[in-house]
C-alpha cells in the first residue's frame, strides 16, 4: 500500500512538472495576429531561439508601427515581404538595426517568418518576410557576409491560405520598386493574440 502511494505521489509530481514545462513553453512562444486585406494570419514567435529578433518585432507590434503598412515586395515561389513601406512606397523609419540571429538553428522553411535586411549582416530593422517555399539558400552557413543568412524567428500557424493569396497577387513596378502588388496588400493591424479581446472588454466596461 505504501509503495502504491509513493508511486501515486511520484506520478502527481511528474504531472505538475510536465504542466509547468508546458506553461513555460507557451510563455516563451508569443503569438501575434496580423490582419491583412487578404485575411488574417497568426504567427508563433520563437523567443527561445531568437530573443533579440522577437523582442524587436514585438516592440514594433506593441507600438502599432506595422498598422497601415503594406506587403511591398511579393515574389511568387519565393517570399512575401512587408513591414517597411506605405502603399505609396514611402519608407517608414524604424529603430536602429539589430544583431543578426540567423545562426540560431532555425531554417527558412515554407511559412516561416524571417527578418529582411540589406547585404550588411546586422542591418535588419522592421522589415520581415514570410517564406512561401523552402529557401535553403537563405540559411546560415558560416559567419562570412555571404554565408551568414537571414534570421528566422517565427512561423505562420494559422492563415497559410492567406499567405498563399498574398503570394499570388499580380505585381509590377511602382515608384522605381519592382515586385510591388498592383493592388495594395495592406497590413491593417498587428497585435499580440488575446490583446484585442482584452482592449474590447476594457472599452465595454
Amino acid at each position: 500500500m505504501k509503495r502504491l502511494m509513493t508511486l501515486a505521489v511520484a506520478v502527481f509530481i511528474a504531472g505538475i512538472v510536465a504542466g509547468t514545462a508546458g506553461a513555460q513553453k507557451q510563455k516563451d512562444y508569443p503569438m501575434v495576429v496580423m490582419e491583412t486585406s487578404e485575411g488574417t494570419i497568426v504567427i508563433e514567435l520563437y523567443r527561445d531561439k531568437a530573443p533579440i529578433t522577437v523582442d524587436n518585432f514585438l516592440w514594433y507590434v506593441d507600438h502599432g508601427f506595422y498598422d497601415g503598412l503594406v506587403f511591398h515586395r511579393v515574389i511568387k515561389g519565393f517570399m512575401v515581404q512587408g513591414g517597411g513601406f506605405t502603399a505609396d512606397m514611402v519608407q517608414k523609419a524604424g529603430n536602429p538595426p539589430i544583431d543578426n540571429e540567423a545562426g540560431n538553428g532555425l531554417t527558412n522553411d515554407k511559412y516561416t517568418l524571417a527578418m529582411a535586411r540589406t547585404n550588411v549582416v546586422n542591418s535588419a530593422t522592421s522589415q520581415f518576410f514570410i517564406n512561401t517555399k523552402d529557401n535553403d539558400f537563405l540559411n546560415h552557413r558560416d559567419n562570412s557576409a555571404q554565408g551568414f543568412g537571414y534570421a528566422v524567428f517565427g512561423k505562420v500557424v494559422e492563415g497559410m491560405d492567406v499567405v498563399d493569396a498574398i503570394e499570388s497577387v499580380p505585381t509590377g513596378t511602382k515608384n522605381g520598386f519592382n515586385d510591388v502588388p498592383r493592388s495594395a496588400v495592406t497590413i491593417k493591424k498587428v497585435y499580440r493574440k488575446g490583446a484585442k479581446a482584452k482592449e474590447e472588454k476594457k472599452a465595454a466596461e
